[in-house]
């Protein structure tokens, strides 16, 4: 019993020991095999999900430490019981996803050693035979070194675990066990081989001969008897080749960009697989480094599992200068630890991959013969004059001096600015920015959106706006750089719209609108107005111009064609 109680005793501590460590290397993994076990359809645990990661760490380091107790001989009959305890609950949790199918993979060994359910199962079983002959022969357990150094070694491997926990919590687990670790390449990941194994299925055909019913079974072929045929029951007996990545896509608006950011040089990608619990200061530094790979001619996506809103929100929110595409949350979960994380492919290749702490260590090379993605210098003085745009219109919006007085103070304005002629402080400022812009229309185009980024883009419009004068010089310019999605295509439209109303010209995507000093409102005249839904749906507006009117002037209004005889335009 001695020598038995012995190897088991190693037996069941290594394995232990290096069950744990494995999960310890990745236990925000384990802590997503939890959240199965805690889902609806399995354990219905939902009220523990919220703290998976914490359960995933606390089981992982008493496993670590519970071998490494029972190879030492430390608090023997301690370590029996809480072994025998744990080994009946994983058997249970093993069985149960065995025989009901619920979680394909228990997680025991991470992403390094994969067990079907019911070899996962029958690991357990062995194990529980083993611990029950340690609990059975604890007094054969002799310790080894004095109370002391077991003492200090079982609380030195406590340390080492935190030690462990904490780094690859702020960094990515130190051995990466997944399909998409560095250096592998997604498109073969992908792949399935010519001679793979496909599935096999069990066709069960039930035929009515002679009078009675009669169970054919086959592997595919029609069975060659005389009967009438009843009915077919199909089961798959053996699974074909499923190759280690899948489910793996990049998607926007219903269109599939897989193929085209996978034959990419040079590629940026930010994962944020859920912008609900995403570590929101994390897309400061992720900013700093996506600016940088765009300037040193990279390309930079997101990919995320939330919707466009969410994602587009966000961009706006941290003025980010990429967007997202859609990706199952479950792979994006297995590409990186960490919500957002960022990679770097090159034609599918895994160069890099780190956690959002990390990304200052992206090394980003300038690539050769490769211009900016952006001129940062020229989003910079942009963005300094959207502000300059504004300064003083914000102000003519109050309601009172009182509040004009408070807002100019918080603005850090003297008293002689806030109570000034705003229109005429606003009206320098415009002819300032109108004379940057005109000089960046003459010498470069339009600083659309593939020059500065979004919103950025937008400012030069605004500008323009704000200087009717010079909409006849640059209209042709706003409606190219519309068409060529520079800008949105909407806001060409209105101010191609608002041009033609200033010069007493019908419309074409009947935006501008008329309110005349007796209280008459309506839909300044539109050029073949029959047709105006059509153009505005084709310019990218969500609305008819009858909802549109309706919208502006209440439910009660109803949209009437005028031409300009109607409204007695001299």
């Amino acid at each position: 019993m001695k020598y038995i109680v012995a190897i088991a005793r190693i037996i069941v501590g290594v394995l232990f020991i290096i069950s744990g460590l494995i999960k310890l290397n990745d236990p925000v993994g384990f802590s997503f095999k939890l959240k199965e076990y805690f889902a609806p359809e399995v354990l219905d645990l939902g009220f523990l999900v919220p703290f998976a990661l914490l359960i995933a760490i606390f089981v992982v380091i008493f496993e670590v430490l519970l071998g490494v107790m029972l190879l030492l001989g430390y608090l023997r009959k301690f370590t029996a019981w809480c072994l025998l305890l744990m080994i009946l609950f994983f058997t249970f949790l093993t069985f149960y996803s065995a025989y009901y199918n619920k979680v394909t993979d228990c997680g025991c060994f991470g992403d390094a050693i994969k067990l079907t359910p019911w070899e996962s199962f029958t690991k357990d079983i062995i194990l529980l035979v083993l611990i029950l002959i340690l609990f059975i022969g604890s007094k054969y357990i002799t310790p080894i070194f004095s109370k002391g150094a077991r003492s200090i070694l079982v609380l030195a491997s406590f340390v080492v675990c935190l030690g462990i926990t904490y780094y690859v919590l702020q960094h990515l687990p130190i051995i990466d066990f997944r399909p998409y670790k560095i250096g592998a390449n997604i498109q073969e990941g992908m792949s399935v081989p010519e001679d793979a194994p496909g599935p096999i299925f069990e066709y069960k055909w039930k035929f009515k001969i002679n009078g009675e019913e009669k169970i054919i079974t086959t592997n595919g072929d029609f069975p060659q008897v005389d009967g009438e045929l009843i009915g077919t029951e199909t089961e798959m007996i053996q699974e074909g080749y499923t190759p280690p990545i899948h489910d793996f896509t990049i998607e926007r608006d219903g269109e599939d960009f897989t193929s085209q950011f996978l034959e990419e040089e040079n590629l940026v990608v930010v994962i944020a697989y859920s912008l609900g619990n995403t570590e929101k200061d994390g897309f400061l530094p992720i900013k700093e480094i996506t600016d940088k790979a765009i300037k040193n001619g990279y390309s930079v996506i997101g990919l995320s599992a939330s919707s466009l809103e969410m994602t587009d929100d966000l961009v706006e929110a941290y003025k980010l200068n990429f967007k997202f595409y859609f990706c199952d949350e479950t792979t994006l979960k297995t590409i990186v630890r960490s919500n957002p994380g960022i990679l770097e492919i090159d034609k599918g290749t895994i160069k890099q991959k780190l956690h959002w702490n990390d990304a200052h260590k992206l090394q980003l090379p300038q690539v050769e013969n490769a211009q900016p993605k952006l001129n940062l210098q020229m989003k910079q003085r942009l963005d300094s004059i959207a502000i300059l745009d504004q300064k003083y219109r914000v102000l003519m919006r109050t309601q009172n001096p009182e509040e004009r007085a408070e807002l100019g103070k918080k603005m850090k304005l003297t008293e002689a600015e806030y109570s000034g002629d705003l229109q005429q402080l606003q009206a320098i400022l415009d002819n300032a920015n109108m004379k940057y812009i005109e000089k960046l229309f003459v010498q470069s185009g339009y600083p659309g959106k593939s020059v500065v980024g979004e919103p950025t883009n937008t400012v030069a419009w605004e500008v323009l706006q704000h200087n009717p004068d010079k909409i006849e010089t640059y209209l042709p310019l706003i409606k190219k750089a519309g068409e060529a999605g520079e800008i949105p295509m909407t806001m060409a439209a209105t101010m191609e719209d608002q041009y033609l109303m200033n010069q007493g010209k019908p419309q074409i995507y009947g935006t501008q609108v008329r309110v005349e000093d007796s209280g008459e409102k309506y839909i300044w005249p539109i050029e073949n107005p029959e047709s105006v839904n059509d153009r505005r749906k084709k310019a990218g507006f969500d609305q008819t111009v009858e909802a549109y009117s309706k919208q502006l002037f209440g439910e009660e209004f109803t949209y009437e064609n005028r031409t300009l005889n109607d409204i007695n335009i001299d």
